[in-house]
């Protein structure tokens, strides 16, 4: 079979056949399909799209492409997160010690920067010593340890996955249904969970713009995962403008211990509890939200979570001492503050924006070799609905000697909207789609 022959019938709009996807996915896996066609197959998809059967027969075949792994002599059903990226999304990093500190095993595997969205494994990174690269030895004995492990893809799970995922990244292939679909769910069957709850987000600064794209996706992945025996639900919640107030990989474990403590932002707090309720329940160490919101609030107040936080640091070679000493992580020097323009409410900060602009200080990659800086970022001052005077701070801007600066300037005043009333409040939770969906 010729991958030519492939990429043109795709391109024309034909529909891919298994063994056509199982063709692709076996040269991306061996090395034998070179980059410039597994780009110019993954563009002809980000086009022509895929039918539900092509979507999850590609997941099959990226599962199939490394092992799947099996923890059948833990106690419970392993259960996992995964958020479809955002801005200042760093709730991976709350939820894997909340949801063990209440007993349930977390198995959480994530991925780096994508585009203009932080990477749970990049803010990670960023505590010295950390070490994301767990075999999968070592993922059974961190599990059995601490109840958790936070790391990224080894190389036996969904093989296929790890290029396609960096190639994705910088050939302006991401926003694509099924392409989401197949590199989220073949990495999730194949870490062995048997829950797994989804954070899709939509707006203006999530991959899915619009909520019919955000449910097309949540329900796309929903039935993949029940398909496959992983009991799925998906929270579609908005991403409008940052999670929190903290932007950029140390600034974001900085933010997340303070959640854990008890001290975090309202929105990152409540989105924190909601799906830690629901990993409870799809685990099966709660009975029903209720009972499992009790038992998170719980861990917030006894300071179990931020425990649990620094035994899963500790484990992984990390420096525990960071949970009380922020001086020790990483910091740009440098300051510069995005003032107000008019006295007035702060109707909008553009979340993608402010992504962008984190990228362009070295927040995230624009390359493939591009290294990061975990001290750089952007806190939001003055949050959304918030009254401000004329020359306030809005945005508050750490970098490190200019670099990226001019780039990221334009965007961060473009980002900042101040109107004289604040707009109509929308929840941040909008929709759980699943066994059962509920609308909210």
């Amino acid at each position: 079979m010729r991958t030519v022959d492939v990429i043109r019938h795709k391109r024309d709009g034909g529909r891919l056949s298994a063994d056509q996807i199982a063709h692709f996915v076996t040269g991306v896996t061996n090395g034998t399909l070179p980059d410039y066609q597994a780009a110019a197959l993954l563009m002809a998809i980000v086009w022509r799209g895929m039918t539900g059967d092509e979507t999850a027969q590609l997941t099959d075949a990226m599962v199939r492409s490394g092992v799947r792994v099996t923890f059948t002599d833990l106690p419970g059903i392993p259960v996992d997160k995964h958020s479809t990226g955002g801005v200042g999304d760093k709730t991976s990093l709350i939820l894997a010690p909340l949801v063990a500190a209440c007993g349930a095993v977390v198995p959480m595997m994530s991925g780096r920067g994508l585009g203009h969205t932080g990477g749970t494994l990049d803010k990670l990174e960023s505590i010295p010593g950390f070490r994301t690269a767990l075999s999968l030895d070592e993922l059974r004995t961190a599990i059995a340890t601490v109840g958790a492990a936070l790391i990224g893809q080894t190389a036996e799970i969904a093989p296929a996955d790890r290029r396609l995922y960096a190639l994705r990244d910088v050939t302006a292939t991401v926003e694509s249904i099924p392409l989401i679909s197949a590199s989220i769910m073949s990495k999730k069957i194949a870490e062995g969970i048997g829950g797994l709850i989804l954070d899709v987000k939509t707006g203006a600064g999530a991959f899915m713009k619009s909520e019919a794209d955000s449910r097309r996706l949540a329900e796309a992945l929903v039935a993949i995962g029940n398909g496959s025996g992983v009991k799925t639900e998906a929270l579609i919640t908005r991403m409008d403008a940052p999670l929190g107030r903290a932007v950029g990989n140390a600034n974001e474990v900085v933010e997340s211990i303070e959640t854990l403590k008890g001290r975090g932002p309202e929105d990152l707090e409540t989105l924190s509890v909601t799906l830690a309720a629901h990993m409870l329940v799809l685990a099966g160490v709660a009975r029903d939200l209720g009972d499992a919101t009790g038992c998170v609030r719980r861990a917030f107040s006894s300071g179990a979570g931020v425990e649990a936080f620094r035994r899963i640091i500790e484990h992984q070679g990390g420096d525990p001492a960071v949970i009380d000493d922020y001086s020790r992580l990483p910091s740009a020097p440098d300051e510069h503050r995005i003032l107000a323009d008019r006295s007035g409410v702060i109707a909008e900060l553009h979340a993608e924006h402010i992504g962008l602009a984190a990228v362009n200080l070295g927040a995230g990659r624009a390359t493939l070799d591009d290294h990061i800086d975990h001290g750089v970022g952007i806190v939001v001052v003055t949050p959304p609905g918030t009254p401000v005077k004329a020359g306030e701070t809005v945005l508050l801007v750490r970098h490190r000697a200019g670099r990226g600066l001019d780039d990221a300037l334009p965007l961060l005043e473009r980002a900042v909207r101040i109107e004289d009333a604040a707009p109509p409040s929308r929840p941040l939770i909008l929709e759980t789609i699943g066994i059962p969906s509920t609308t909210r």
